[in-house]
């Protein structure tokens, strides 16, 4: 598969082209399939994301749920609208 971007004389190369149009590198001269996701700075394959986010936040994954206290917050308010509309 032919790259975007000729990587012998950097111009555009369609899609589906067979050989660079300004310079005529193909794949047996100038690019190969891994060119296509050379420029994505993609991670390797032993790319370790638990490390990454540790490395990166300083703690494991954030825990899930809601505090008691936003319970507590959350019924009186409930309480009070209540209250207010009732009386």
């Amino acid at each position: 598969m032919a790259p975007s971007i000729c990587p012998n004389c950097g111009a555009t190369v369609p899609r589906n082209a067979k050989a660079c149009p300004e310079c005529g590198s193909d794949e047996e001269t100038g690019w190969s399939d891994a060119t296509e996701t050379e420029g994505l700075d993609l991670p390797d394959e032993n790319f370790d994301y638990d490390d990454f986010v540790k490395k990166e936040f300083g703690k494991g994954p954030v825990p899930h749920g809601i505090k008691w206290y936003w319970w507590l917050i959350a019924i009186i308010v409930v309480g009070a609208f209540l209250f207010l509309c009732l009386r």
